[in-house]
């Protein structure tokens, strides 16, 4: 488990560093690190290597959930004391 973490990090680590440029101290390009996350996403090359999978019973219980949602109505708007607070 630890070493599963520990190797993320690593390559989450290493490809900051790669994907970045440090210039007078700030960090790069921001659109550089994306493209570069894209990247890796269209290759697979940064996935787990662990098939994660959900159980039937989680797919039914997050299914549910989702039509539950549907029970409550939007509100048009949301004004200012109908919840919460905050400091101005």
């Amino acid at each position: 488990m630890h070493r599963r973490i520990l190797t993320g990090l690593t390559l989450m680590l290493a490809g900051t560093v790669n994907a970045t440029e440090v210039t007078g101290g700030l960090i790069g390009n921001p659109q550089t690190q994306t493209e570069r996350w894209l990247q890796w996403q269209t290759e697979g090359s940064a996935a787990s290597t662990q098939v994660q999978s959900a159980t039937p019973a989680e797919r039914e219980r997050s299914m549910q959930r989702l039509l539950d949602s549907f029970n409550h109505p939007i509100p048009e708007y949301f004004g200012e004391k109908d919840g919460g607070s905050f400091e101005r």
